[in-house]
């Protein structure tokens, strides 16, 4: 009986100590409401935990943090409180037990959680996962990719294995969202072959369910982004997912792809219209300075003025509560709105010199431009700064870093070029790229150019130093062994750098590689053409064959950049009437995605070039689209702003004058009625006499004939019978190609509307008037006789100053 009664207690003693079966424990644990009962539960049975339940709390300690704002969220709580230590130390204990999902996830998870990457549960897990790599499905492969890229393991042996288990299976692959984290995770590693696998396999799997999530669309950009290509057949589809899921956007998310798409120097006017509106509901609800900092970097560039007035107030209030980080956002959001509230800017900027010890070399270089943009004037602001980049220059090793502290004292209105400099940018010369080598040609050129303070000996050193960039600049062209690699350096090239015989070295490189062009690289070579002003009609006539032949592979967004240098340099390739058609026909198959600067810039090309197809420019000089242009001015920066006004105004008095049956009605009568700019003009009779203006009531400037309004009927005033009104125009280096003495096309447009408004057209180029023959008063006059009066009447004279 004392035997039984000893067993029943026993029993009894056990059952009320047993810990909770796996499952009721994992309900229980998904049944908490905050961490506190999750970390109460694994207290009670930390014991007995087994690897499924491991998983299951790190999962819902995490979906806690997911449902709180930014503002409210606790992880460094959560990180360093006890119960979660013991979770981690539990987790390493079950590494190997652990299932691929399971380990994976509970990886994912503490890294959320920033456990730092040499913590020996991180650790364990990383180890075991690389054992299992070739056994783990995509979906699990892709989610312990991006935890490596979390570490910052780009470049390490594990990530180069994941890379060849992509390749090796790419084929099979069929979920387009793991594809896409494995895409950029392996992004460093990727050959170009590999890269142009990788985008026809999303461009085949983009029609899939998956393609719809904001995330796998943004994934895709962020590849571009790295690979630094763009890509418009995957970039324009990325771009209608977001528009259509813009309601479902956060500010995060929209300032994400904001600034991926400045990277890839793409632009959607569709995508700013409704991205604006959607950041300007979000006005009201966005108190916290941090959220309103990053709103007021996205929206204020692109806000209309009552929008932008109320940002301004409001970010005056919550200035003196910006940390660095968003006082430095603030301040390149207010350069790129060009603002000039004195106040605001004063506000920001004692907030960027409290904490300017604190940034990057990239940071201070930021800095520096927006002050000066700004036009703020600070001495102890200035001598600050100076002395910081000095410091860093004189310690730093790394050639980036020296070009980008050398671009920053060159913009610092002071003294600034000493011994230090010359010695850190000869030392690093010979390690620099391209990019690095151009950013210090453009800082020495901007020193000689606005300091006139230096002695002559200080010029001397920086003119040397300019010497030895361009021969090493020369040295990386001729190493450059393909025109992918060529390219890379060239495209970083500043125009301060693209003089006379550099330009002729990196053109005769390009020429190395023309049967290397095509589709993919013709609108790349076209605008280093266009950038540099030089006549190449080698690589022209292939970029315009590549056109002719390859006109459905090219992306509609990247014709106006091939035909820019055609009409820039006043060039017709031997199949123009092929190659100029090509490019309209592609353009006119996008024309409801172009946006209207865009339709702008084109047709005044083609107009340049003489080409007026009809329906693209009764497209343009249409009421509707007028409207929606005016829309996009709003938000384009004022420079880029009044560029596309005037190119409409030109275009609109291009159309008229060349193209009157086309009916095009006058949008800028006063631009338009307004004649070019003239040097000299006059009127000459039958007999090549001049005959003065008072004598017939004609006044300068006035054509002759021309009827700028339609059913008018006035009197003007008409020549003498025989007589002929002359137009003298001094032309400079700028309306000629860099490389030969071949006119430029907006020179040959005026030529050729001045003949169309009655002139008689004298152009007078620079390198004749400069020449030797012309080096005296009496040879100049001698010139000007017989270019403007012409053997008939070589007496005739004129004053001449």
């Amino acid at each position: 009986m004392f035997r039984l009664r000893g067993i029943s207690q026993l029993s009894w003693r056990a059952f009320q100590f047993r810990p909770l079966s796996c499952e009721s424990l994992i309900i229980q644990i998904r049944n908490c409401t905050d961490e506190e009962q999750v970390f109460q539960l694994l207290e009670r049975n930390t014991a007995t935990l087994s690897q499924q339940q491991v998983g299951c709390a790190f999962n819902v300690l995490w979906q806690f943090q997911k449902q709180k704002g930014n503002v409210e969220k606790n992880t460094e709580y959560v990180r360093n409180h006890p119960h979660f230590l013991t979770l981690c130390n539990v987790a390493t204990n079950h590494v190997q037990a652990m299932t691929d999902v399971t380990l994976v996830d509970v990886l994912y998870r503490v890294r959320q959680f920033a456990v730092e990457a040499h913590h020996p549960l991180v650790e364990a897990l990383v180890t075991e996962g690389w054992k299992r790599l070739e056994r783990f499905n995509m979906n699990v492969l892709s989610i312990f990719s991006n935890c490596l890229a979390d570490q910052n393991l780009y470049l390490s042996p594990l990530m180069g294995k994941i890379a060849d288990i992509v390749n090796r299976n790419l084929e099979t692959i069929q979920d387009l969202r793991a594809l896409s984290v494995l895409m950029v995770s392996i992004s460093s590693l990727i050959s170009h072959c590999f890269q142009e696998r990788l985008l026809n396999k999303t461009e085949l799997l983009f029609d899939t369910v998956e393609s719809s999530k904001v995330n796998t669309a943004r994934r895709i950009v962020l590849f571009l982004r790295n690979v630094r290509y763009s890509y418009y057949p995957l970039l324009e589809r990325c771009n209608k997912v977001f528009i259509s899921d813009m309601s479902h956007l956060d500010l995060e998310s929209i300032s994400k792809i904001f600034s991926l798409y400045q990277s890839l120097q793409f632009y959607s006017f569709e995508f700013v219209e409704v991205a604006r509106r959607r950041l300007a509901e979000m006005i009201p609800s966005t108190a916290h300075h941090s959220s309103f900092a990053k709103l007021f970097a996205s929206l204020g560039p692109m806000a209309g003025p009552e929008i932008k007035k109320q940002l301004k107030s409001t970010m005056l209030l919550m200035s003196e509560e910006l940390t660095s980080q968003e006082a430095l956002t603030v301040m390149g959001a207010m350069e790129l709105m060009e603002s000039r509230n004195a106040h605001l800017i004063k506000k920001i900027v004692s907030v960027l010199h409290k904490h300017l010890d604190s940034y990057r070399s990239i940071e201070l270089l930021r800095i520096t431009q927006a002050l000066i943009v700004l036009h703020f004037q600070s001495k102890e602001l200035f001598v600050k700064l100076r002395e910081l980049l000095l410091s860093r220059l004189e310690t730093t090793v790394i050639p980036s870093e020296i070009s980008i502290l050398v671009s920053a004292l060159s913009m610092l209105p002071l003294p600034h070029f000493n011994e230090t400099v010359v010695s850190r940018i000869e030392a690093v010369i010979p390690q620099c790229d391209f990019r690095e080598l151009s950013e210090l040609v453009a800082s020495l050129l901007r020193w000689i150019q606005n300091d006139h303070l230096y002695l002559a000996s200080t010029t001397r050193k920086q003119l040397h130093l300019l010497q030895k960039l361009d021969h090493w600049g020369r040295h990386q062209l001729q190493q450059s062994s393909s025109l992918d690699l060529l390219w890379e350096g060239l495209k970083s090239l500043k125009r301060e750098w693209l003089q006379e015989t550099f330009v002729e070295d990196s053109v005769a490189a390009l020429q190395r590689f023309v049967d290397k062009i095509d589709h993919t690289n013709a609108a790349k070579i076209a605008t280093f053409l266009t950038k540099s002003n030089y006549l190449s009609t080698e690589l022209l006539d292939k970029i315009a064959s590549v056109v002719v032949q390859q006109t459905e592979k090219i992306h509609p967004f990247s014709i106006l950049a091939i035909i820019l240098p055609f009409s820039v340099l006043n060039y017709d390739p031997p199949q123009k009437d092929e190659f100029f058609g090509a490019c309209i026909q592609r353009f006119n198959s996008y024309l409801g995605a172009l946006d209207p600067g865009t339709f702008v810039f084109f047709g005044f090309s083609l107009a340049s070039l003489e080409y007026f197809p009809k329906d693209l420019l009764k497209k343009i000089f249409n009421i509707e689209f007028l409207a929606r242009l005016d829309s996009q001015l709003e938000i384009l920066p004022s420079t880029l702003s009044a560029r596309v006004q005037f190119r409409l105004m030109e275009l609109n008095r291009a159309v008229r004058l060349e193209c009157p049956e086309f009916q095009v009605p006058w949008f800028h009568d006063r631009f338009c009625q307004q004649q070019y700019n003239k040097d000299f003009e006059c009127i000459l009779d039958k007999q090549k006499t001049p005959v003065p203006y008072g004598s017939h009531s004609i006044a300068p400037g006035k054509s002759l004939g021309i009827y700028w309004e339609s059913n008018t009927s006035r009197d003007e005033p008409t020549l003498p019978p025989e007589a002929e009104r002359i137009a003298v125009e001094f032309l400079d280096g700028k309306a000629f190609c860099s490389n030969i003495p071949h006119l430029k096309g907006q020179s040959a447009m005026k030529k050729r509307h001045l003949e169309i408004l009655g002139y008689r057209v004298v152009q007078v180029p620079y390198f004749e008037w400069n020449s030797m023959a012309l080096s005296t008063k009496d040879a100049r006059m001698g010139y000007l006789r017989e270019r403007i009066f012409g053997a008939a009447n070589p007496n005739c004279s004129f004053h001449f100053k």
